[in-house]
């Protein structure tokens, strides 16, 4: 089960991340755009993910997938890490978030990272 560390391990690995405090929990910034935070208890991550897809994600798997209230009206997610198979799906869903946070440039330079494999 991926924990708080692996989190930030994992989101720090990827390309021109930093992280920064913000409402007092670590947030994760590509090129300066959020793309991942870790909520006050850290037994979460919040990440980025079309509103869609988002509603979908939550339906079909609610023990892992939810929709915080405050963020409702916007593209994110919560991921519970107890509920992840393991750090191959945390990193999996780190990079996709990264991937709607990164600028074109930067994507463009890791075309692979964020996708599922060809």
């Amino acid at each position: 089960m991926p924990e708080a560390e692996d989190v930030r391990r994992i989101a720090l690995s990827l390309p021109d991340t930093t992280e920064k405090i913000a409402w007092s929990m670590p947030t994760f910034r590509v090129a300066g755009k959020m793309f991942a935070t870790l909520p006050e208890d850290e037994t979460s991550v919040a990440v980025r993910c079309p509103k869609e897809e988002r509603d979908e994600l939550a339906l079909a798997e609610p023990e892992k997938f939810w929709i915080a209230d405050h963020e409702a009206q916007f593209a994110w997610v919560r991921v519970r890490l107890a509920a992840l198979e393991d750090e191959g799906e945390l990193r999996d869903i780190l990079a996709d978030s990264w991937r709607q946070a990164a600028p074109a440039g930067l994507q463009q330079e890791h075309p692979r990272l964020g996708l599922p494999p060809a």
